[in-house]
């Protein structure tokens, strides 16, 4: 029995979420276009007859500017030195740039076993992806690349072999019916958040947090969900409900959908829009919203 940690890191919008949500089969954390999806460390478990992998989906790499972004970084860099083993995923569609070699020289000199994840492939032109595979022979930093497209599940079953080849003889860490270590509360808050930075742009999806306030289950079968979104200014409060509430009915219909499927079950949702000015640098409103540094 193979069983181990991958911690999967790379700058903002490289494709993590995505890859791991491919690789455990589940939707275990959220996606969008957008920097900043991931907040926390989430962990995904991909469980066989013969191995167990607990990826480690980390927030992306990305320059703080105020309290969260702080504390998202220094989440990375904690789950980076606790794993069995380091997947740093490049955005290929993209491009290489000179900062994804600075940081992949960072994260190998931790001395952890790791290999690249060049991603999306699916989206880019075919013969940049020879040209980005000469940079890293020329990089010398001598890691295994693997180009794979999650969507279209080009050579994510290879990836996935190699990672298992690498981890350590052990049993497994989790039961075989877990695929993350989050609640269903913590779920239904990030499929809220997930569809407000699908639907707005700039700014506002950033500085809104989504608080699960009751979360229950009626003798009906209806799960009765009643949440706040929290955001910075009162304008962007504005703009969440819209004209007439427009903007928040449609968000909110679109994420009871997924909240659905995601439960097995119809949902009532309750949703209000609330102003913290500034929460993001106010630490006990950023720990009211479940945003702790890791110990």
């Amino acid at each position: 029995m193979r069983s181990g940690y991958v911690a999967v890191i790379g700058r903002a919008n490289a494709g993590k979420s995505t890859l791991i949500n491919v690789m455990v089969g589940e939707k275990v954390s959220i996606v969008s276009p957008k920097p900043q999806t991931t907040r926390d460390r989430i962990l995904g478990v991909l469980t066989e007859t013969d191995y167990q992998i607990v990826f480690v989906d980390t927030p992306g790499i990305y320059k703080a500017r105020n309290a969260l972004t702080d504390m998202m970084m220094r989440t990375t860099e904690t789950s980076a030195k606790s794993v069995d083993f380091i997947l740093y995923v490049v955005d290929g569609h993209n491009g290489i740039s000179d900062e994804d070699f600075s940081l992949m020289k960072k994260y190998k000199d931790l001395g952890l076993p790791m290999a690249v994840a060049y991603t999306k492939i699916d989206i880019m032109p075919k013969e940049n992806i020879p040209l980005d595979m000469a940079k890293f022979a020329d990089s010398l930093l001598d890691l295994d690349v693997f180009p794979v497209s999650a969507r279209k599940g080009k050579n994510v079953r290879e990836l996935k072999a190699f990672l298992v080849s690498k981890m350590p003889e052990g049993e497994k860490v989790f039961s075989e019916d877990v695929v993350s270590d989050k609640s269903e509360k913590f779920m239904l808050a990030e499929i809220m958040r997930e569809k407000i930075l699908l639907k707005f742009d700039k700014e506002i999806p950033h500085g809104i947090a989504v608080v699960i306030n009751s979360f229950e289950r009626q003798d009906n079968g209806v799960f009765d969900v009643n949440l706040d979104i929290v955001c910075e200014r009162a304008n962007h409060k504005a703009i969440l409900i819209g004209k007439q509430g427009k903007a928040i009915k449609e968000v909110s219909s679109f994420a009871r959908q997924d909240m659905e499927k995601f439960l097995g079950g119809k949902v009532f949702l309750t949703t209000y829009v609330k102003v913290k000015e500034d929460w993001r640098d106010r630490p006990n409103l950023m720990r009211d919203y479940g945003y702790e540094d890791l110990q």
